[in-house]
């Protein structure tokens, strides 16, 4: 049968659920939701022809739609048969009233919770009923959490870049899980409501959270080790494998001429001695750690990564901070050296890397263009330590 059913009719009110629709009308003020009622829902029905040609199933069809009658209206039509005489046949269905449309699909108890959560809203933070109208559906899986949330923002607004940790901050019901588990619905939000000078725009995301909005954050820490005996942090017993704090460690005065920083724990701890030189436990992408040191720009700074597109991706990275980064054993004569122990990439990165040398960016273009097989990589901790010495000499 190719005319409208009564499940068809409520797919129709449901995509408008999915689509936010019939939430975001309660957000409407002095609204109770009926601005868009009477709605009218799309119905196909037979033909002159085929109620001829197939009358019992029109009746049969009727009978379907008739069955929820009290939760949308039937518009009826006669149609005259010469045969048939005249006949009452739906034209049009109409659902008049919103808790019928909710009804229909099941959702009036989750219709009830929205609707109470606006009005809080409305009463405490009424700047943000904008997002609640955008994102209905969102609001409502957090409508156990909403109040405190609100309570949240409310305490915020009051107490600006409060530069305390989300653990100290003493609310009712408010804990830090709570804040942590719902970041980034909190930044969304905060962003409507906080007066722009109490926002840091250079922190973003779920990480630059407490920092965007002025609470303390756990400090970034920096792993390193001095690799000249005579350099030592600590007592010459001690062992050298220390972490200090990104602010501690931006503090240090070392007699030393060379950074080296690689990814792999491994090659970190086994990292051979090297006159006036320490070696940093990289972290991958991301080096916020290592931003706000000023004294890395006087240094000379050599990046060991692997042999792949992700390697140079992160190479290329560290460069936007600290431009004079030298790449060591991530060539092509190492690569090859080394075939016999190539792995395999799962997802290569594949954007063009505006700061390698023409060099590097030769390797990189090869191994995203497959020039020596698909995915092609090899890890540093592959690498002999023959070829790390030999290339440690040059440095």
């Amino acid at each position: 049968m190719t005319w409208t059913t009564s499940a068809e009719l409520k797919i129709q009110v449901q995509k408008l659920w999915d689509r936010g629709v019939l939430l975001a009308s309660l957000c409407e003020k002095e609204s109770d939701g009926e601005s868009l009622f009477p709605l009218r829902l799309t119905l196909k029905g037979p033909s002159s022809r085929e109620l001829s040609e197939r009358f019992q199933e029109v009746r049969d069809w009727i009978g379907q739609l008739s069955v929820a009658t009290d939760l949308y209206r039937i518009e009826w039509r006669s149609v005259k048969h010469h045969v048939l005489g005249a006949n009452e046949i739906p034209a049009a269905i109409w659902i008049d009233k919103l808790s019928d449309a909710l009804g229909l699909i099941g959702k009036r108890r989750a219709a009830e919770q929205f609707a109470a959560l606006v009005e809080l809203t409305r009463d405490k933070q009424s700047e943000l009923l904008p997002w609640l109208t955008k994102r209905p559906l969102r609001a409502l899986e957090l409508v156990n959490d909403w109040p405190r949330l609100l309570e949240v923002i409310g305490w915020l607004l009051e107490h600006p870049r409060p530069a305390i940790y989300l653990r100290q901050l003493d609310l009712p019901g408010v804990h830090s899980k709570l804040i942590e588990g719902h970041r980034g619905v909190l930044a969304e939000l905060l962003d409507l409501v906080m007066p722009e000078n109490s926002i840091d725009g250079t922190h973003t995301g779920i990480g630059g959270f407490c920092r965007r909005y002025g609470f303390l954050d756990k400090p970034s820490r920096v792993r390193f080790r001095m690799l000249d005996a005579n350099v030592r942090l600590l007592s010459r017993e001690a062992d050298q494998d220390i972490t200090l704090t990104q602010s501690a460690f931006a503090s240090l005065e070392l007699p030393i001429s060379k950074v080296f920083i690689t990814e792999n724990e491994i090659n970190f701890l086994a990292f051979p001695d090297v006159s006036n030189a320490l070696v940093v436990f990289g972290a991958g992408y991301g080096f916020d750690h290592l931003k706000a040191v000023p004294w890395l720009h006087e240094k000379k700074i050599y990046y060991w990564g692997d042999i792949d597109t992700h390697g140079f991706a992160i190479l290329n990275q560290l460069r936007g901070f600290l431009p004079h980064v030298v790449s060591l054993l991530m060539d092509q004569q190492t690569l090859l050296a080394h075939r016999a122990l190539w792995g395999s990439e799962a997802r290569p990165e594949t954007g063009t890397l505006t700061r390698l040398t023409s060099e590097e960016s030769a390797v990189y273009d090869q191994l995203r263009q497959n020039h020596w097989g698909e995915g092609i990589r090899l890890e540093q901790e592959r690498i002999g330590f023959d070829f790390l010495r030999d290339a440690l000499r040059r440095c």
